[in-house]
């Protein structure tokens, strides 16, 4: 049998795949009957106040724009400087031609515009990049892994609070992820506690600490997480690397960030997780 002949036939066992959990994901529970379960309502999801994307029909190519990570990094720097900025102010992680086509392409979608000698974010003031990000990974969940998905999710009488960043529900399995804009040097123990309290509280299938980082994992986040397992008796439970900066403890929670891709990454975790690893 030929190697393009194998290519076809694999491709063609993908395309089932994909189309069969899609049809499993249709006929299972619904993620509010998954939650209820549990003994959660939502009763806040998506708040668009501090939401930055383009209108229905721009979305596509924004959402693919939002894969590379010099342009969510690019994003972010628009939102710090949102009043007013120039292209060099923007420019810290791309090229001045990269950066010149990614203000031209936030002013074609009309999420910026021109102010003065610069520009600035168009109609709203955004206090961080947080929740686009929430919206990005719901999307991933939704776009390449025919999941339920929602993001910013609240409720009410739970014993932990805070935010869920985004929930997900995959052939019946839940799947909650924690989404970091922040690079490691500004995440605390606090925030490693509050996402092992969720996950106790919620007890999802598959829990991820989701990193929008290129740097390491290893030098302090993973550290803090061994620290904070010892805190709750269950140091014996190692942290395992997966791959490169890919992490696991036992087979329900995640330590993962953006270096490649996220959605890659995620993928490496949901597989991981249906074949038993």
């Amino acid at each position: 049998m030929s190697e393009q002949h194998d290519q076809k036939a694999y491709a063609r066992l993908e395309q089932e795949l994909s189309r069969l959990r899609h049809q499993l994901n249709i006929v299972s529970s619904p993620l509010a009957v998954l939650l209820k379960r549990r003994g959660f309502r939502i009763f806040l999801q998506e708040p668009a106040g501090d939401l930055l994307i383009p209108s229905k029909r721009h979305r596509g190519v924004f959402y693919d724009m939002m894969a590379r990570y010099s342009f969510r990094l690019f994003l972010r720097d628009v939102i710090k400087h949102q009043a007013f900025f120039t292209p060099g102010m923007v420019a810290r992680y791309a090229t001045d031609d990269v950066t010149a086509q990614y203000i031209s392409y936030l002013l074609s979608i009309r999420l910026i515009i021109g102010k003065d000698d610069g520009y600035a974010v168009a109609g709203k003031q955004v206090r961080s990049f947080g929740e686009t990000l929430e919206w990005y990974v719901a999307e991933i969940f939704r776009q390449e892994f025919s999941a339920e998905a929602v993001w910013g999710v609240r409720f009410k009488g739970r014993r932990t609070g805070g935010d869920y960043d985004v929930i997900a529900k995959l052939d019946g399995v839940l799947c909650y992820t924690e989404v970091k804009s922040s690079p490691p040097k500004q995440i605390y123990e606090s925030e490693i506690a509050a996402f092992l309290d969720r996950v106790d509280d919620l007890a999802p299938e598959i829990a991820i600490f989701l990193m929008d980082t290129e740097l390491r994992m290893k030098d302090k986040i993973v550290p803090m997480f061994d620290a904070e397992l010892a805190t709750r008796g269950k140091g014996d439970i190692p942290v395992e690397r997966m791959e490169k900066e890919l992490f696991r403890i036992g087979r329900r929670i995640y330590i993962i960030n953006a270096k490649d891709s996220i959605a890659g990454n995620l993928q490496n975790v949901l597989s991981t997780y249906f074949r038993g690893g």
